[in-house]
């Protein structure tokens, strides 16, 4: 079961301002972008019902391979702070809140699960193992407690990428640009290029070993969830935003996997 964890080259290495993103499940796979407010607070929220795919880290390789999920290593994610934030890396502004829990300072691996030619999901790895919990990944101001069984937290896209990052660098790295020049158009397209135009670790300050993990956002834009995975002491293990590419972690077409 752990066998494809070591092919990945594993290694350990804001305020929110009362935001409150908020989508149901049923108005996802719409592509819809307008937040929806929850005004009923439910008793129990539960994660499994949000994602069908959370039990993908238990699989082995050769139950991967039959799924017809690929598991592919993008690169190591500095994290100098111990803060991910989770977002569309060209249209979420510079002050867009991290995430609330944070992880030991440090460097992690990033890989993607890709299906059906598609970046289905994106995680990072924290420490080896599989989770035996899984928590929805918030913003401060967020609480699960007013969410309705078919409502998610999660960013929305709207360039066609997700992305983990340490700090919001891409709003100053947009204002560098002359006039008449487009961020993905002038500087990313070139590092996108040789991997397919599907995920690249980006350095928006040259020199410096601050990046941005950037890929493809399943089907495009959307809204869509970030996971916790935990171990039985509440750590987390993963990191993972799912991109609504795999049903109940299988990668084949419904035709297929029938």
């Amino acid at each position: 079961m752990s066998g494809w964890l070591e092919h990945l080259g594993f290694g350990l290495g804001r305020a929110a301002r009362g935001l409150q993103r908020v989508f149901r499940r049923g108005l996802v796979g719409l592509g819809l972008s307008t937040a929806i407010p929850s005004l009923a607070i439910a008793a129990q929220w539960d994660p499994a019902k949000a994602s069908s795919n959370l039990g993908i880290f238990a699989l082995s390789e050769t139950q991967l391979a039959e799924r017809k999920i690929a598991i592919t290593p993008i690169g190591d994610l500095e994290l100098p702070t111990g803060e991910i934030i989770a977002c569309d890396p060209l249209v979420t502004s510079d002050d867009w809140p991290a995430l609330s829990r944070k992880v030991k300072p440090g460097h992690y691996p990033v890989s993607l699960f890709e299906a059906q030619g598609r970046v289905a999901a994106a995680f990072l790895r924290f420490h080896p193992g599989t989770p035996v919990r899984w928590e929805l990944a918030t913003m401060p101001g967020q609480d699960i407690a007013t969410l309705k069984a078919d409502e998610i937290f999660g960013y929305p896209v709207d360039a066609g990428l997700g992305s983990f990052m340490a700090m919001a660098l891409m709003s100053a790295a947009q204002d560098r640009l002359k006039p008449d020049q487009n961020y993905y158009d002038d500087v990313l397209a070139a590092e996108f290029a040789p991997n397919q135009d599907r995920f690249v670790m980006h350095h928006p300050v040259a020199g410096k070993a601050t990046n941005i993990a950037m890929f493809w956002s399943g089907w495009g834009d959307g809204f869509y969830p970030s996971f916790w995975g935990l171990d039985a002491a509440g750590e987390p293990l993963v990191l993972m935003t799912d991109f609504g590419v795999l049903e109940n972690a299988d990668g084949r077409e419904s035709s297929q996997a029938n």
